[in-house]
């Protein structure tokens, strides 16, 4: 501001304006993949019951088993494997994950947002217990907008006093 640059002061504002709509369609986009998961969806991890192999859940999913395999390579699923054949074996807790990367992924959500998604749901050992992470986020999002609204009016005051002046 102070060297004139009032066209590029202006355009952070409208950057960091645009970053938070993004990060809130974000949020809308992961709480809508919460909720549309089926009840108990890998929740149940312990009994291990339920482990399908990799085409199997690629057709559930409607997708190709080479697109599980690349969400495997970016780190957002963790399959184990067949003892025998050395084939993906998909615990309960896996198919849950793919589950929701899968929705996430079709909401727009890219996977260096999933993964740090991924590792609250399995800390948290499954989506049940996900209310108050997205309430975190959620009061995070509007923090962030007063904050921006905040310096968007001191900058129109201080813009305002200059052309006054």
């Amino acid at each position: 501001m102070h060297r004139g640059e009032v066209d590029e002061a202006l355009r952070l504002v409208d950057t960091g304006h645009a970053r938070l709509l993004e990060d809130r369609r974000t949020l809308d986009v992961v709480a809508a993949a919460l909720a549309d998961l089926p009840a108990g969806t890998g929740d149940d991890v312990a009994s291990g019951r339920g482990a399908v192999f990799v085409g199997v859940l690629a057709r559930r999913l409607e997708v190709r088993p080479a697109t599980l395999r690349q969400w495997e390579r970016v780190g957002l699923l963790r399959p184990g494997r067949d003892p025998r054949t050395g084939y993906r074996v998909y615990r309960p807790a896996d198919v849950r994950d793919a589950l929701l990367v899968g929705l996430l992924r079709r909401g727009g959500c890219p996977p260096a947002r999933i993964g740090p998604l991924l590792v609250e749901v399995r800390a948290a050992g499954g989506v049940a217990d996900l209310d108050a992470v997205l309430a975190d986020w959620r009061a995070r999002l509007g923090a962030r907008g007063r904050a921006l609204l905040t310096g968007a009016a001191a900058l129109a005051d201080y813009l305002d006093a200059d052309a006054a002046s």
